[in-house]
């Protein structure tokens, strides 16, 4: 067998096949943020039926979530929201930094024209 009849059977397998799953867990996290800047889900390794089921899961899950915030006290702490799920090409989301006292201190300081 050729390397190139090698590559065409292996680009030919399901997306859940476990070649494929094997090659989607090495990538690297920089390949990842690549894939992930594109922003060219329908050339992804998931079926039409797969994205549209994901953001499916997607959307009740943020439902969820609305639900349980309306539901809550107003003084009470509220659940973050949901992860979306994972899609082929894109890493987990990343957290957002808090902004601390101190922070907010030197930003205030900044914008009055202290960064000299």
């Amino acid at each position: 067998m050729s390397w190139r009849r090698l590559r065409v059977l292996i680009q030919h397998l399901p997306p859940e096949s476990a070649t494929w799953t094997a090659l989607r867990n090495a990538t690297p996290e920089a390949d990842l943020a690549a894939q992930a800047d594109k922003g060219e889900p329908e050339k992804g390794r998931w079926s039409q039926q797969e994205q549209l089921l994901a953001a499916a899961v997607d959307a009740i899950r943020r439902l969820e979530w609305v639900l349980i915030c309306v539901n809550v006290d107003k003084k009470s702490k509220r659940p973050d929201p949901p992860e979306p799920m994972r899609r082929p090409g894109t890493g987990p989301r990343k957290k957002t930094a808090k902004l601390t006292e101190k922070s907010a201190g030197r930003l205030f300081e900044l914008l009055q024209g202290g960064a000299a």
